[in-house]
């Protein structure tokens, strides 16, 4: 049996086809987080916020679609989020909602999977995403600030409310921009600059990768794989921890893998702009590595449970 059939013009005509159709939505939002960053005061946000703590969690795992921010800049906006007094399990929900339940993202999952049931897979994939943040910020709810948080990066209060809160800096000097539209404005193409950057760098790795894949490896290799519902998911969400990507362009790969099954490829869309490797350094700024640790194991778990009875039956129901 061959295992790899490598041929230059097959891998260059998928890679460059990723990166034509994955890069402009990278930068898109990577302006769109820079420009949120830099002209919305984070008082607009906890504005939006209802006083009810469980009605407050569901609308914070919504506030993606009015504020939308990749994974690659969501930390340090919930860092200043907290600093205003956000409630952390608010915080956490909009952590890990905004990467997915945005427009960006949702445009451009219909887009990379348009002629694969793009409808289906997007509503899933958003649904999905909302529902574990919105479940992962009730148990956030259950504990105390100051068994999440770092010692370094909290301090008690004398105040009431909130009772941790974020070492007080003012935004400006938290993000790193001057004064006035123009200092703002330099601010916010900095930071949209170094977030394009840094997310164009590991989509093409990933696109790389995906590429080689998909024309090198014989497919029939990883058929048993593939077949079992189960071990897809696993083998998926582990991919899309290693291959960390924005959450923007991720669907472009994830729809090269027509040899996995859909939910396995929804695992993926779903798990890997919650927790990957870069997010792994990003969460330890802010969270205790104990918290890091158990959030990125739980995840796996809810995400893999949910794939298994919820969204494997959806896709069966309609005959994938």
């Amino acid at each position: 049996m061959t295992w790899f059939a490598f041929t230059w013009q097959n891998f260059w005509f998928s890679f460059l086809a990723l990166i034509f159709e994955g890069i402009p939505f990278v930068l898109l939002g990577s302006l769109i987080s820079g420009i949120i960053a830099a002209f919305i005061p984070t008082r607009v946000i906890t504005g939006l916020l209802p006083k009810n703590r469980f009605a407050a969690i569901l609308i914070s795992g919504l506030l993606g679609i009015i504020f939308p921010v990749c994974e690659c800049g969501i930390v340090p906006i919930v860092r200043r989020l907290l600093q205003k007094g956000l409630p952390l399990s608010c915080g956490v929900t909009y952590m890990l909602a905004a990467p997915i339940v945005n427009p960006i993202v949702i445009f451009s999952t219909f887009f990379a999977f348009r002629g694969q049931t793009p409808a289906l897979n997007t509503g899933l994939r958003v649904g999905l995403g909302y529902l574990v943040a919105a479940l992962v910020g009730l148990g956030v709810g259950l504990l105390k600030p100051e068994a999440i948080l770092r010692k370094s990066a909290i301090r008690s209060d004398s105040q009431k409310r909130p009772r941790f809160r974020i070492a007080s800096l003012p935004d400006t000097q938290l993000a790193g921009f001057g004064v006035g539209i123009t200092g703002k404005t330099v601010g916010a193409i900095r930071m949209a600059s170094d977030d394009f950057l840094e997310t164009a760098f590991y989509f093409t790795i990933g696109a790389a990768i995906a590429a080689t894949f998909n024309t090198a490896v014989d497919q029939h290799l990883i058929l048993p794989l593939a077949s079992n519902t189960t071990l897809s998911v696993i083998a998926m969400m582990a991919l899309s921890g290693i291959l960390t990507l924005c959450s923007t362009s991720d669907a472009f790969i994830a729809a090269t893998f027509v040899t996995f099954p859909m939910v396995a490829r929804i695992a993926f869309l779903v798990f890997g702009p919650m927790f990957d490797l870069k997010l792994i350094f990003l969460y330890s700024v802010l969270f205790k590595k104990r918290f890091v640790i158990a959030l990125g194991v739980g995840l796996l778990l809810l995400v893999g449970l949910l794939c298994e009875y919820i969204v494997a039956p959806i896709y069966a129901s309609q005959g994938f």
